[in-house]
């Protein structure tokens, strides 16, 4: 599983730390955090604007213990203050930290040695700033090593249960009640999703400002929402993966039992520059992080509002067993819209088999479409629709149904929509509704939602949805897959260990944390596992003769100790079909490189 962009390089992992394995032999590490029965505030204040008043205004409705940690108050907010958290030893579970960067490491240990549990970190300042930010990271990491001690963050808005009244965070308002466990790496983000869900009347079980992701990691968060009761599906808002084994495994485990949607940032590498610039991380692979969610169960979609629609729509609805769906609808257009709009995600509009159609030749008026999309025709009324739908229903050649509405001189959608609310109830495949419109169709849209019956404003939107469920139903069946087993071809050469432990040990003696495309290649190769040829050239020349022993057309990439992003500076030259052409690109490739990244940063290039 590669943590870079998509150049083919890959990342090499050390051991993890056995101090973030804790929970895995039978101690929870996260239940201090989450769970507190006392919570102490470093750099408590009462000074207007501050973080550190923010998060004691924000604890004032919890019930456990407050203790705010500032040597030069003698009380904060009506709170006795006390100069260091030594003086409360054993008193504290959890530990939320406010102060400068520089001052956090010893704070840390100051935490350690007091016996507190775990410690949220809010202040900036960390790997995102560069080398000094990385050493203050190594300091913290060196304190907590060997321990039970947990850290979330750091550059992070805090943490909420609002189970148990718990507002850790800097955030303007506590997140309402509910049963979707949500976690960010963007603080500003948490804020904006937390306006939203006010006005949208969703709650949530824990709402997580994850940060940076020193320690705590989405693996340790997963595995601990899966445990949760009160969490019924996992949204996460991903901008770097951090370490691909603890969330792969926490993934695969918990997808069994509970919905994990993900937006996933970072599909192009300007997007993938702009999440690295505050969280010091890159953002991974885009295709390979794609197939490692399907591979493990999580969802993924493409905006905020499909993040909380599917968690919607998976807690009331069954998951369809194809992607093929019907639609119903009493305008024509509507349904061309949902048509595209489900076609290009790659699902399938439904055929009608002949028992359907004739079902529906039996009350529907002459002009329907007869085909799929059913368009019933703008005078339709409440029987035609719940006829309609009963029809499609029992039909065996299709995997869903979606029911579009539009409001029509003659259309009773309050009416519609209690027909279908009561028809979908005993549904074996999901139901969708579409109720197009403004204020006429308001009352109709509560009924679907209390009836649960997921509604959207426009039926591309709907139809989409459809297809992301079938996704899911599909990620889900890979978990249940088991790899066949064959007996090994004997004429195959066994892997060459020796080779990928030469490659491994000299890109670990050079302290490299990536093996460029070259290297990755060869190590593949040692396994036997097919790529494409790729050789090194220093020099013009090289790069002829090396194609020349290849074969017309070749390709020329940068090579570089230095560059990730090859296609930035331009660093890669397709389809070169002569000689004339190869010495061209390679010269260009040095002096785009020199233009736009400095001399030093060009190696030579790879033919392949």
């Amino acid at each position: 599983m590669s943590d870079t962009e998509m150049t083919g390089e890959v990342k090499i992992f050390s051991s993890a730390d056995p101090s973030h394995d804790i929970w895995k032999q039978g101690f929870q590490p996260l239940e201090p955090i989450f769970k507190p029965r006392s919570v102490a505030v470093l750099g408590a204040t009462d000074r207007a604007g501050s973080v550190g008043r923010s998060v004691m205004e924000n604890l004032g409705v919890f019930k456990g213990g407050v203790y705010p940690i500032n040597p030069k108050r003698a009380e904060v907010l009506g709170h006795k203050a006390y100069p260091g958290i030594s003086e409360l030893k054993g008193k504290v579970d959890l530990a939320v930290i406010a102060t400068p960067a520089p001052t956090v490491p010893d704070l840390v240990k100051e935490c350690v040695d007091a016996g507190v549990k775990g410690a949220i970190v809010l202040s900036a300042g960390f790997k995102e700033r560069g080398e000094p930010g990385i050493e203050l990271e190594r300091q913290i990491l060196s304190h907590i090593k060997g321990t039970r001690f947990r850290v979330i963050g750091p550059n992070c808005l805090g943490m909420m249960n609002p189970v148990m009244d718990l507002n850790a965070s800097f955030a303007s308002k506590m997140a309402q009640r509910g049963n979707v466990g949500f976690i960010s790496q963007s603080g500003a983000l948490c804020t904006a999703i937390l306006d939203w869900s006010f006005r949208e009347n969703v709650g949530f079980s824990s709402f997580i400002s994850i940060g940076s992701m020193l320690d705590v990691d989405w693996g340790d968060l997963i595995d601990y929402l899966g445990n949760d009761p009160h969490t019924k599906s996992i949204l996460l808002y991903m901008e770097s993966i951090g370490n691909p084994e603890s969330f792969l495994s926490a993934a695969r485990e918990v997808a069994m039992t509970k919905p994990i949607i993900v937006i996933k940032a970072g599909r192009t590498a300007a997007a993938a520059q702009a999440a690295a610039s505050h969280t010091g991380s890159l953002t991974g692979s885009d295709e390979a992080l794609e197939a490692a969610f399907r591979r493990c169960g999580v969802l993924r979609v493409d905006t905020i509002s499909e993040l909380f629609e599917m968690a919607e729509v998976l807690a009331k609805q069954p998951r369809p067993k194809g992607p093929r769906l019907s639609i119903v609808t009493n305008a024509g257009g509507p349904g061309v819209l949902a048509t595209d709009a489900l076609v290009r995600v790659g699902g399938k509009l439904a055929v009608l088999s002949d028992e359907t159609r004739a079902a529906l030749d039996g009350f529907l008026p002459p002009h329907w479409s007869h085909a799929n999309p059913v368009d019933i025709l703008g005078d339709a009324d409440a029987e035609r629709y719940a006829k309609s739908l009963e029809v499609l229903i029992k039909d065996s050649a299709n995997d869903g149904v979606l029911v579009v509405l539009t409001p029509q001189a003659m259309t009773d959608s309050t009416r519609i929509a209690e027909d279908l609310a009561k028809r979908a109830k005993n549904s074996p495949k999901p139901v969708l509704a579409s109720w197009m419109g403004g204020e006429g169709i308001l009352e109709g849209r509560h009924v679907l939602r209390q009836g649960g019956v997921p509604d959207f404003s426009y039926p591309d939107d709907a139809a989409r949805t459809f297809q992301y469920m079938w996704a899911y139903s599909e990620n889900l069946r890979a978990l249940y897959e088991t790899p066949t087993v064959v007996d090994a071809d004997p004429s195959l050469d066994a892997p060459d260990r020796l080779t990928a432990y030469e490659i491994i040990r000299e890109a670990l003696r050079n302290k490299k944390t990536l093996l460029s495309e070259y290297e990755s290649k060869k190590l593949l190769e040692a396994y036997r596992l097919p790529t494409v040829r790729t050789e090194i050239a220093r020099t013009p020349e090289e790069a002829v003769r090396l194609a020349e022993g290849m074969g017309y057309p070749v390709v020329l990439k940068l090579l570089s100790e230095t560059i990730t992003h090859k296609t930035d500076v331009g660093g890669v030259q397709l389809n070169l079909t002569d000689a004339e052409a190869v010495r061209k690109a390679y010269e260009r490739i040095e002096k785009s490189v020199e233009a736009k990244a400095g001399p030093g940063h060009f190696d030579g290039v790879t033919v392949q």
